[in-house]
């Protein structure tokens, strides 16, 4: 497996940089900021950054791709259906791309931004997905231009990958997203027992990143709409029984709004 690293940038997002010793090539996911990237770079001066992947269009995840590609060439790919900067390859639902001599698919996932994508890559022993701002670590995006349908369904396509898969998302939201896990699911002991290992995680100042899709399935209330403490606790919320797991789900995401 590739070695994945973080780097911080703003206040709480992480630029992920795929990193392949063979080579001494380098992937940056989603760079809002140039600094990190460049600075990681400077550090290990025989390393090339040769491609850049954008999830989205939201400028703290393609603020820093031209100056990256202007100083260092990377080719950079990105969804087709939104205006990304400096994009050499549009990439549309299903497509796949080769990057460090890995293969990842393109996958639409609408629902945060309309042409949101997330990068998978389906090794046998270590699946790997890049979710951008659509799946979160017990949490997800906020409906910026879709809805409640779109990311219930971009969601329910992602919870199908692997047990095992690592889950690549780029912000540091964890805490927050378990304390409104904590409210929906006051009995879980899952969500309990998470939340006392990502805060001790925090308080060492260390990511809570990536997170597993087992784990995300037992803790993330977002994927959890069919279940029925979730729903009871979504309907008390609404003032009304709501019927069917979109309206779960869409309830959730607005009382998380206001959370």
């Amino acid at each position: 497996m590739l070695k994945i690293e973080a780097l911080p940038a703003f206040t709480d997002n992480y630029i992920w940089l795929l990193q392949d010793d063979a080579t001494q090539r380098c992937v940056a996911v989603d760079p809002g900021d140039a600094a990190p990237v460049l600075s990681w770079l400077q550090s290990h001066p025989d390393w090339q950054l040769s491609d850049i992947l954008i999830t989205h269009h939201h400028h703290d995840h393609v603020g820093g791709v031209e100056r990256l590609k202007t100083q260092t060439g990377a080719r950079v790919y990105g969804p087709a259906a939104e205006n990304i900067p400096a994009r050499d390859e549009a990439l549309s639902d299903g497509q796949r791309i080769r990057v460090l001599d890995k293969e990842l698919q393109a996958i639409a996932v609408p629902g945060h931004t309309l042409g949101h994508i997330a990068y998978f890559h389906a090794d046998a022993e270590q699946p790997w997905l890049l979710s951008g701002d659509t799946l979160f670590a017990a949490g997800c995006g906020r409906l910026f231009e879709g809805t409640p349908e779109q990311m219930f369904d971009s969601l329910q396509r992602l919870a199908t990958m692997p047990d095992r898969t690592l889950i690549y998302c780029t912000h540091e939201y964890t805490l927050s997203n378990l304390r409104f896990s904590q409210a929906v699911e006051p009995s879980n002991p899952d969500i309990q027992n998470r939340m006392r290992e990502v805060t001790e995680l925090r308080e060492a100042n260390r990511f809570s990143l990536p997170t597993r899709m087992d784990i995300e399935r037992a803790t993330n209330p977002f994927l959890r709409s069919g279940v029925a403490a979730v729903q009871h606790a979504a309907s008390e919320q609404s003032g009304r029984k709501l019927e069917g797991d979109v309206a779960v789900f869409a309830a959730l995401r607005a009382w998380k709004d206001r959370f």
